[in-house]
């Protein structure tokens, strides 16, 4: 009897660890609403990629040239699509569990304290540094925007349209999860095509014009320098390609049983997604170079005069997608620091809680944004140090690791 008494007490504290931890997750905004569409995923992955690295794209061909830039660009796509569909296929690839996040599938892989410290950092830095250089960006396109409508006027300082560009993102970080956030990702990927569209299209315009002459050739006399420049340019391309770092995320929001599993909608809603990332980020980096060759800017929307309200228009298409984009990227980061706080140290979840710990996030990537608005500059860095290796080759180690590809079979093969 004593000892059905214990085993019953060993049930209910069971059953009541299990009751907590379903709460936790209904509560998280990663795993609380897995109601999504295909078209979610689109929106969601499209809002993610499409960002401030693809107006940077003719400025990084302009530092490899056109043999590499173009074997960059290309290589690029197609890498990255074929890492992002292991991702997707190796988010429920154990049956009965799903990997929600990008973490949890590294710790699978390679035990729970390694993979952690392998996915992690690489993942917050991603995710953070990206977060800063949106805040800075829309700051930058919001004063461009006042320069070309009113330049007549006082120009203000970057530092207040920087922080008018933070208010929005104190208000939408208050979204509770990624499904509630479907019609601001819906809006930023319309004007994240947009704003594509103008870049290339304004770019034919001013080439008809014919006025400028220009030059391909290296920038610059020293080897060493251009070496650099094109490590950079390398890393800047990496950056438009961030996208993988929320894609097992975004996964997690759409339903899943064994007859319909998650990846039939997720591959549907990426495969689509990257069709139009080529339709963005292929005419843009290649016109735009043709076009202006070694004097386009670090972003080409600066290098267009022409004609005013267009590319006025497109610079508010700009601040809009980027405050999407800030959303997305920070949906994971608000569930890290979500699920310290009530797992480690013992919170209750609660919407003060959220509240407060996704304000100070905002306010830390202001303040950052704020004191170091040549942020954007270091986009190639961050790039080459964490982007590449979560967008180009750690899924790839991950299924090696699982031994997912059939032994010496074209897919193995490839990943070797």
């Amino acid at each position: 009897m004593a000892s059905n008494i214990a085993e019953n007490g060993v049930n209910d504290q069971i059953e009541k660890r299990t009751k907590e931890e379903r709460a936790i997750a209904d509560w998280l905004p990663i795993t609380s609403d897995r109601n999504a569409k295909w078209w979610f995923s689109t929106m969601h992955n499209v809002t993610a990629m499409i960002g401030a690295g693809v107006l940077s794209l003719p400025f990084a061909m302009s530092e490899m040239g056109w043999g590499p830039g173009v074997t960059a660009m290309l290589l690029s796509w197609i890498i990255t699509f074929y890492t992002i569909w292991q991702m997707v296929e190796m988010h429920e690839m154990i049956p009965g569990k799903r990997f929600d996040r990008y973490h949890e599938l590294g710790q699978y892989a390679f035990g729970e304290k390694l993979g952690l410290w392998i996915v992690v950092p690489q993942q917050i830095v991603v995710e953070v540094s990206t977060c800063i250089i949106y805040i800075v960006t829309g700051g930058k396109s919001l004063k461009k925007f006042q320069d070309i409508v009113f330049p007549d006027t006082k120009p203000l300082k970057l530092t207040y349209f920087i922080l008018i560009f933070s208010v929005f993102d104190f208000f939408l970080s208050l979204m509770p999860n990624f499904n509630s956030l479907s019609c601001v990702s819906f809006v930023a990927a319309i004007l994240s095509i947009t704003y594509s569209i103008v870049a290339w299209s304004t770019s034919l315009k001013e080439h008809a014009i014919g006025k400028a002459v220009v030059s391909y050739g290296p920038k610059s006399d020293k080897d060493s320098d251009n070496v650099f420049m094109f490590l950079s340019a390398l890393g800047n391309v990496a950056f438009s390609y961030a996208g993988h770092n929320v894609v097992l995320e975004i996964q997690a929001t759409i339903p899943s049983t064994r007859e319909k599993p998650s990846k039939e909608a997720m591959w549907k809603g990426v495969w689509i997604a990257y069709m139009i990332v080529a339709f963005c980020y292929l005419p843009v980096a290649f016109i735009g170079y043709w076009v202006f060759g070694n004097g386009v800017d670090d972003n080409i929307l600066l290098t267009l005069h022409r004609p005013t309200w267009l590319i006025a228009a497109a610079n508010i298409f700009v601040v809009v997608h980027v405050i999407g984009s800030y959303q997305v990227y920070a949906m994971p980061v608000f569930d890290m620091i979500e699920t310290y706080a009530v797992k480690s140290l013992k919170y209750k979840p609660s919407t003060p809680l959220r509240v407060i710990l996704r304000m100070i996030f905002v306010a830390f990537t202001l303040f950052v944004g704020l004191t170091f608005p040549f942020f954007g500059g270091l986009m190639g860095f961050f790039g080459g140090f964490a982007l590449a290796p979560t967008s180009y080759y750690v899924s790839i180690y991950i299924s090696l690791k699982f031994k997912f590809p059939k032994r010496f079979g074209l897919s193995w093969s490839i990943n070797w």
